[in-house]
């Protein structure tokens, strides 16, 4: 039998972030579209040829985008809101941009008689997280009676680039059922059985252009099918491909699920007319008994053996040992659990990692390697690949004994905690009258989320720091500048509650890793979160614990600087660990109770410095739901319990406010309210206040900052905007519980656009007084 080996989809970005630099470069009008479209053309073709290089026998095509994959398919099939002003034909690139961005100023068009001008302001598409990773999405909108139509041909585009530099590639498409979940509608628009019957067609007209350019096989990306689906869900995965399996009779389609198993949907996904069948064995390693035992002989099985989300890596032994009674009976295709986007690029640019470290690492690179040298063993022999079989058990061995992982102290301190440092003193009823009191603050108080814009003078002064170009003192005075000269400015627009900007901070996981032990951090390990935005998440390696304190004196610097209260800025127990590339010879939650108990330490020390607030955020809690809503609960009883282990051992008069962004809260609102925060700040601008729908018949126990500005786009807000967003918010919270803030921090903003908008957003909650 033979094994091939594939890969499911491969970084977009770049192994320098090479995407974000002309996307940055197109945004901020220094190229031209010309200069965009040649650089995303390079990242192709560098990134195919490397992967055939490796020896990836199925190389993907459509996996690169300019901002989202979910964004491309909207696009593919002309899901474009009517306030767009899209009126058919391909879609451009303006359109696409608005959507991911929004747009705000003038328009130009081209017409019969010259060009034209119009005032442009749309806001940007609802964003989310991709299942349960860091990656957003832009959330596909339907209304009443939508009509689709091929508006993008940019899969048979690629596929065809790809033919013309000599590698036969295997396009990949966002499959319609998940497509059409996670969509949302709009006056009526979300009958998902008409849409499914008006967006087939669709589908089918691509896979007929790709027969004709010469593809033989179609990944089609079902992750739908590892979630609780309802009976009319199966129907619809039946009629979805039974349809897509007739529309093209030379195409093989490879239906790919992942991110877990199939588990209740096996029968309908092997049940489906597709030639392959893509699995997570990595989530979910024991699906492969049961899929064996009633995949039909035919059945091309693709077997995600390799994480395609995590870094460390494979055991190519163990991994072996279960393959080769598999390979014996039956063709297979060895690849990543899931698509690649969610790893670095390549372990060979770190040169300045910790020897035994890096020793463990595998990026996406090394995982395709990892997969060739199975192929070539399970093809050849164990003898063809000997040295790198041994070299892979070296390191796993060298791992599981390593001193750098287990840190005694850090053992005898988990095991002397108890419930009781999970807990507050007094309730939030008594806490609030006690924290009114103290802090003295208006109906309606105004905040930020904590960061201010990362300008490039700030960017520059890290950087040569970094090199020693910059000396401490120097780099420690163009900060304090900076940090002074913006809580000026925030007093001068009359912020309530002030922050100090983070100018001392790279990245909010980062920052706080780099300072605790158990970490290792990358040069490059850049990931995608959504469109240019990139994150080098941390690798968590080994015990945690804070070895001295983090933030106190950045705190205390700013907080002299004015009367106003100045927030302490922590990032939370529960979104270091999502955020970061975490161990996996743990429980997941033995990890976070380590951290939860190092960021307690800090929030001790901020009050004893004089802290009255203190914001612990925990953006990531929702991101670290499973997928089966059986397993929810024994996330959100330790989850919850890590943040208020990290936030209680503080007094009555400690203002502990919490921050969570892009996420659908409505199903866990009360495991929210059992945080016991006494603040929290969510995103909302985005859905226009759709997520405070859960106050409906949840009546929420504290204080709720509901986002009325979205950090993520460009755009500015009207104060008349931002004020009916409160109204709406009034109607399903009391005026007492209601604070102003933006929807998440202003790192990525620049300057005169977050001076506006800020100075609309006390305007708004001015009038909010005005009117309560």
């Amino acid at each position: 039998m033979s094994v091939t080996v594939a890969s499911l989809g491969f970084p977009r970005i770049g192994p320098r972030r090479e995407l974000k630099l002309a996307l940055e470069r197109y945004w901020s009008g220094q190229s031209d579209r010309g200069e965009l479209l040649a650089a995303a053309a390079a990242l192709r073709a560098g990134a195919w040829a490397r992967q055939k290089a490796l020896g990836v026998d199925h190389v993907p095509s459509n996996d690169f985008s300019f901002y989202d994959h979910v964004l491309d398919t909207s696009a593919m099939v002309g899901a474009i809101p009517a306030i767009y002003g899209w009126t058919g034909g391909p879609v451009d690139l303006d359109t696409y941009f608005a959507m991911a961005r929004g747009a705000q100023g003038e328009a130009h068009a081209e017409c019969g008689h010259g060009c034209t001008h119009k005032a442009v302001d749309v806001p940007a598409a609802e964003m989310t997280k991709w299942f349960d990773t860091n990656y957003h999405y832009l959330v596909p909108e339907f209304s009443a009676g939508q009509a689709f139509a091929l508006s993008s041909t940019k899969v048979v585009d690629e596929f065809l680039e790809a033919k013309a530099q000599g590698i036969h590639t295997r396009p990949v498409l966002l499959g319609p059922v998940t497509f059409l979940k996670l969509g949302k509608g709009h006056a009526g628009g979300l009958h998902r059985d008409a849409l499914l019957r008006a967006i087939l067609p669709v589908y089918a007209e691509v896979l007929k252009r790709l027969a004709a350019a010469g593809a033989d096989w179609v990944q089609v990306d079902e992750p739908c099918l590892v979630l609780d689906l309802a009976a009319e869900e199966h129907a619809a995965l039946r009629h979805a491909y039974g349809t897509l399996a007739d529309a093209a009779p030379g195409i093989r389609l490879m239906l790919a699920t992942y991110f877990g198993g199939l588990s209740g949907n096996l029968e309908t996904a092997l049940g489906l007319p597709v030639a392959g069948l893509h699995i997570d064995l990595v989530r979910a390693p024991e699906q492969l008994g049961p899929v064996l035992a009633a995949a039909r002989p035919d059945l091309v099985l693709s077997l995600g053996v390799v994480d395609g989300r995590n870094v460390w890596r494979a055991d190519l032994e163990a991994i072996l040992a279960r393959l080769e009674p598999v390979a014996r009976e039956r063709d297979i295709v060895l690849a990543p659990s899931c698509s690649l986007l969610h790893t670095p690029i390549d372990l060979a640019q770190e040169t300045a990692l910790d020897a035994d470290v890096r020793s463990w690492l595998a990026f996406a690179v090394q995982k395709l390697e990892e997969l060739a040298t199975l192929a070539r063993a399970l093809n050849e022999g164990r003898g063809s690949v000997a040295e790198a079989l041994a070299a892979s058990s070296a390191a796993a061995r060298a791992r599981r004994t390593s001193p750098k992982i287990h840190d005694a102290a850090v053992a005898a301190r988990m095991a002397g905690a108890d419930t009781g440092l999970a807990r507050r003193a007094s309730p939030f009823a008594a806490r609030r009258k006690v924290q009114m009191e103290k802090l003295g603050l208006p109906a309606f108080p105004t905040t930020t989320i904590g960061s201010f814009p990362q300008t490039e003078a700030v960017r520059k002064a890290r950087a040569a720091h970094g090199k020693g170009a910059m000396t401490d003192a120097a780099y420690e005075a163009f900060l304090r500048e900076e940090t002074a000269r913006t809580v000026r400015w925030q007093e001068e627009i009359g912020l309530d509650v002030l922050v100090h900007g983070e100018f001392e901070r790279n990245d909010m996981v980062q920052y706080f890793g780099e300072q605790l032990s158990g970490f290792a951090f990358t040069k490059h390990g850049w990931v995608q979160s959504y469109g240019s935005r990139c994150v080098r998440p941390p690798i968590l390696f080994g015990d945690v614990s804070r070895p001295r304190p983090m933030t106190v004196e950045w705190w205390r610097y700013a907080q002299g600087l004015t009367e106003r209260p100045m927030k302490g800025m922590l990032t939370g127990p529960v979104t270091i660990l999502n955020w970061s590339f975490v161990r996996d010879d743990v429980p997941r939650e033995h990890a976070c109770r380590q951290i939860a108990l190092a960021i307690r330490d800090e929030v001790v020390d901020l009050e004893r410095a004089g802290a009255r607030v203190i914001q612990i955020d925990e953006a990531a809690l929702r991101e670290g739901l499973p997928l089966r809503r059986s397993d929810w609960r024994h996330y959100l009883d330790w989850a919850v319990e890590c943040f208020r282990i990290a936030s209680s051992g503080v007094a009555d008069a400690t203002q502990i406010h919490t921050h969570m962004c892009y996420s659908e809260f409505n199903d866990i609102i009360a495991a929210i309210g059992d945080m016991d925060a006494d603040v929290i700040s969510i995103e909302t601008a985005r859905s226009r206040m759709e997520l405070l729908g859960a106050f409906a018949e949840y009546r929420y126990p504290a204080e709720i900052g509901p986002g009325v500005y979205d950090i993520h786009s460009p755009r500015v807000p009207a104060v008349d905007e931002m004020a009916a967003l409160l109204e709406a918010a009034r109607a399903r919270l009391a005026p007492e519980q209601i604070w102003v803030n933006p929807d998440c921090g202003l790192k990525t903003r620049k300057w005169p656009e977050t001076r506006a908008a800020l100075a609309n957003m006390v305007a708004a909650a001015k009038q909010a007084r005005a009117r309560a």
